[in-house]
Parts: structure tokens; sequence; C-alpha cells
């Protein structure tokens, strides 16, 4: 019998893991096995370890897809032992002692960054830490292009906001250098620049790439596109690992 993977989807800065649902929808209606933990993003490492955790605990082999800020969570956690493949959808794929920060600087300011939102935070011992949001007025612009403009009005005003230190922790672990990677460029991304992605997946050794005319939800707008490369994966993975 050809063994099958859970896909554990870790989703990104600024949503939740309901983001994910156009992709859910799709792979449960194709009977597959698939779960979505939540991103507190907090801490990066913390963030890391958590879907470390969280995927050992599934029974059986994990292909790990990690989407913009979850991508880099992914790079690390899919150090697991059952992980079998890692799928990067327009997101960072760091190496070992890399931050997102440090990638990030490595190309042109994306057009993002001029519209996160700083609000403070309480952190430990009576500590004021930053969080960030998108102006919710720039949302559908930045992220969420093409989208029905009742959807992208929804994730605007139900940000989960991320604390901006997350982008200066360095990856503990690199996944990719002993597990199959694959990687989704959204050409349109203007949160997570295309070249970084192009980049990242290149330097990773992805099996293949590819390229989507999408915004940074491409998980949203071409969600039909991502759960056929996903179910092509788990065929390779299946027969040959």
């Amino acid at each position: 019998m050809m063994r099958t993977s859970t896909v554990v989807l870790v989703h990104g800065a600024f949503l939740d893991a309901s983001g994910w649902w156009p992709i859910v929808l799709r792979l449960l209606d194709g009977g597959h096995r698939v779960l979505v933990p939540p991103v507190i993003g907090r801490s990066f490492l913390g963030d890391c370890d958590y879907i470390r955790t969280f995927v050992e605990r599934v029974d059986g082999e994990v292909l790990l897809v990690g989407h913009g800020y979850g991508a880099a969570v992914v790079t690390v956690a899919g150090e697991a032992t059952n992980v079998t493949g890692l799928l990067f959808i327009a997101g960072y794929a760091l190496d070992q002692g890399e931050s997102i920060a440090e990638m990030r600087d490595r190309f042109a300011p994306d057009e993002a960054s001029g519209h996160l939102v700083p609000a403070l935070f309480p952190g430990d011992a009576g500590t004021r830490r930053t969080e960030l949001t998108v102006a919710p007025d720039q949302f559908a612009r930045l992220l969420a292009q093409g989208l029905p403009s009742d959807e992208s009005g929804v994730l605007a005003v139900s940000q989960r906001p991320i604390a901006a230190s997350v982008f200066t922790e360095r990856a503990s672990g690199v996944g990719w250098r002993a597990k199959p990677s694959w990687g989704v460029v959204a050409t349109e991304d203007r949160l997570v620049s295309p070249q970084l992605q192009r980049f990242g997946y290149r330097r990773a050794g992805c099996r293949a790439v590819m390229e989507l005319d999408a915004p940074h939800l491409v998980t949203q707008s071409h969600a039909a596109e991502i759960v056929q490369l996903i179910g092509g994966i788990l065929e390779e993975i299946a027969a040959h690992g």
C-alpha cells in the first residue's frame, strides 16, 4: 500500500489558521489528512518549537507547508524526524543562523513595509513590546489584490498581530538541508519580495518551483493550483521519498 503523509499547513503573519480554508476544503474533499495549527507570532523560535512539537505528535509522515512567515517557521520545524518534505509558499526559506530581517534586507524594501502599524503590548516583567499589523485600508491592495472586497475586508479587520522582535531572531535549524523541498513564488507579492522568494528556494535546492501571477495571499487566490501541487508532491514522496 502506498504511504501518504499528513499535510500540516502553517499560516503566516497578519493571518490565522482560518486563512487556509480554500486549500483545506479542497484537500479534505480529496481525501487527504490535513492539520492546521495556530502560530502565535510572539517569538519566532517559540513558534518553531511549537510547530515541531505539534508535528512530532502526528502519527506518521508529514508534508510541512508554510506561507509567508510560516515558511520561516517550517524551515526550522522541518527538522522533525517525521517530516518527509517542505513546501514554501510566498515566504522565507531561511538558512542556519539567519534572521528574517537579514534575508529581507538583501533586497529592495517591499511596498508593505511602509504601511505597517506599530502598537505596544505587555511583555515580561512589566516591559512593553511592539507588535505590527498592516494598515487596514491598505490590506487589500498590499496582500489581497484580486480577492473579493468582502473577503479582503474581513481579513483586514481580523488580523493577528506579529511581534516586531520575531524578525531578528535567528533560525536554529534548517529542515531543507536533509529534506526535499518545493516552492511557490507569488509574482505580485507586495509583502515578501518575489526576488527574495526565488533566492531562498534556489538556495534551498527546491526540486521544483511554481510561479503564479498572484498576491501574497496566493493561498486564497490560487488555491486550486496549490492543491494540485500538493497532490503531486505527496505522490512523489510516496513513490520516491
